[in-house]
């Protein structure tokens, strides 16, 4: 069983589907994960059933319990990435980079992001 989940392994599922598999990949029973994310196993069971939606905390702390982030048991991979063709190609081009290009392409988007709000808190005011 592989220790990795895939973003691409939850596309089309729901959260249910996505915390069952996510546990099953990561070798823990329904018990074992309830243990660690401090919920009665029947909490679980509902969760994984559909029955039941987890809290804002509890949804933290299956994340953590299950090593992924939050978006990763919430969202579809199709619901997070830019929905901008042309970008979606830029990403892929800047996945190939090295870290410290990286670094810079991050720099220079988030100078770009807090220049845009800027520009919005300004226009607001």
């Amino acid at each position: 069983m592989s220790a990795s989940f895939n973003r691409t392994d939850s596309c089309a599922m729901a959260f249910p589907e996505r915390v069952t598999a996510l546990r099953k990949q990561r070798g823990l029973s329904q018990r074992a994960l309830a243990e660690a994310v401090g919920v009665h196993l029947t909490q679980v069971q509902r969760y994984e059933a559909g029955a039941g939606q987890p809290t804002l905390d509890v949804v933290r702390r299956l994340a953590i319990a299950l090593s992924v982030s939050a978006d990763v048991l919430i969202f579809d991979p199709a619901e997070r990435g830019p929905q901008d063709d042309d970008l979606k190609l830029i990403f892929e081009a800047v996945e190939q980079f090295t870290p410290d290009e990286k670094a810079t392409a991050k720099t220079v988007l988030q100078g770009l992001v807090l220049q845009h709000q800027a520009r919005r808190w300004a226009k607001a005011s």
